[in-house]
């Protein structure tokens, strides 16, 4: 959750550092990702930024900072000071509604939702997310919607309230999919392939 600036020109430079793209996932930026936390003007023209990392050790924080402090300063600030900030911890729930569609509209099944607060359980997911049926390949149709990516398989499904929603193919949004790798082109995705149009996507794993 951002915090609420205290001034306008805080607030103009918040979204100024959200508005740099994640050096990894491009197609997203940090205010998206819900990285940048918030803002503070030390003098007037000194400020300092509260940046989270996704995960600890995350390689793209020094780019971040680096990006950050470079649009801050062809703004008028002299001194740009970006802080680690670890508490509260990022989540996947911080990516905004904006950001899960950029995701999934560039071919990335968007991470979904967890709600709630405190320890995060240690969960063995599954390697497949198909409703349990043998059916030949169906035609590729309209990818879903978000709300309907964030919902049980289907309504003959075996899954109960207590199960994680279906992870679904951005390209023909068929639940029918199955895990390749855990890892894919940055350790936050993991591979996975549509069993319904045989397409390989990137799924942006829940923390």
């Amino acid at each position: 959750m951002v915090t609420t600036t205290a001034t306008p020109l805080e607030a103009e430079l918040l979204d100024l550092a959200g508005s740099v793209p994640d050096p990894e996932l491009p197609v997203l930026t940090l205010r998206e990702l819900g990285v940048v936390r918030a803002v503070h003007l030390r003098g007037t023209d000194a400020v300092e930024v509260e940046l989270t990392p996704t995960y600890t050790g995350c390689p793209a924080m020094e780019t971040m900072s680096v990006d950050i402090e470079r649009i801050l300063r062809d703004h008028g600030m002299r001194q740009v000071t970006v802080r680690t900030v670890l508490t509260p911890a990022w989540s996947t729930d911080d990516i905004t509604d904006e950001g899960r569609r950029k995701l999934h509209e560039s071919g990335i099944a968007p991470p979904r939702v967890r709600h709630g607060s405190g320890p995060v359980p240690l969960t063995l997911a599954p390697t497949r997310t198909h409703t349990g049926t043998s059916k030949a390949p169906e035609a590729p149709k309209a990818p879903e919607t978000l709300e309907t990516l964030e919902t049980p398989e289907d309504a003959n499904s075996t899954a109960t309230s207590d199960a994680p929603a279906a992870i679904r193919c951005p390209h023909c949004g068929s639940a029918d999919t199955e895990l390749l790798s855990r890892f894919s082109s940055t350790a936050c995705k993991a591979l996975r392939r549509c069993l319904a149009c045989r397409e390989p996507f990137d799924h942006f794993k829940e923390l």
